[in-house]
């Protein structure tokens, strides 16, 4: 047994980052008001991670990408039937059914942030593309993006649960190695390919030119 870094840099920010995003989405639209401001930049801040997310899914380090831990209905099914046993194996980076809940995640935020842009609370606030849509179906666009945000709260209630499975029931950690990016390797797994700092930098800084033309320029 030794520690091995499992999760690089760029990986637990964007982990933290998001989680304290997703919180100021959410206190900032039960505020209304002025705070939709707030809400709206909280919104293309999130869209702007999420994208950096998936690319980093694939240019990332080894266990940030998604053909390094995301497994078939096979896997899952046979990963959930040995949850149970606490001496079950571990796995270093996602394990099959965590890497579906990362995969699910992606997507709502993805789904959540979109819709957003199209959204409008029919007072003062809507989102800068949703001129370029028409009302009804700007109204319709809002309706999923609330529906959606149900779908998040789920998912991040499934996570959070899971977390404290592992810690009371399983005696596993899950939380500092996301603080700490290391983590017991229970089979001598080595460390593996590292991503680099500098590319998750331009990817970010692409991501966010990317989402500001979207608002700035389509929205215009």
């Amino acid at each position: 047994m030794g520690k091995v870094l499992v999760w690089d840099l760029p990986l637990r920010l964007f982990h933290w980052v998001l989680v304290l995003l997703v919180a100021t989405s959410v206190v900032s639209a039960e505020i209304g008001g002025n705070a939709m401001q707030i809400h709206m930049l909280s919104g293309y801040t999130i869209l702007t991670l999420v994208l950096f997310r998936i690319l980093w899914g694939f240019l990332g380090g080894t266990h940030a990408r998604f053909a390094s831990f995301v497994r078939g209905p096979a896997a899952v099914i046979a990963y959930l039937g040995a949850l149970r046993r606490k001496d079950a194996s571990g796995h270093l980076g996602h394990n099959p059914a965590g890497a579906w809940s990362v995969v699910l995640m992606l997507a709502v935020l993805l789904v959540q942030a979109g819709t957003g842009l199209f959204s409008n609370d029919d007072i003062a606030t809507e989102g800068p593309l949703a001129k370029l849509v028409s009302k009804d179906l700007s109204d319709r666009i809002t309706s999923v993006h609330h529906f959606n945000s149900t779908l998040l709260f789920v998912l991040i209630g499934l996570h959070l649960s899971a977390v404290a499975y592992y810690f009371f029931y399983k005696r596993e950690n899950l939380v500092k190695p996301m603080f700490t990016g290391f983590k017991e390797s229970r089979t001598g797994e080595s460390a593996r390919h590292r991503g680099s700092t500098w590319l998750a930098a331009l990817l970010l800084a692409a991501c966010a030119g990317g989402v500001y033309v979207l608002v700035t320029r389509l929205g215009a």
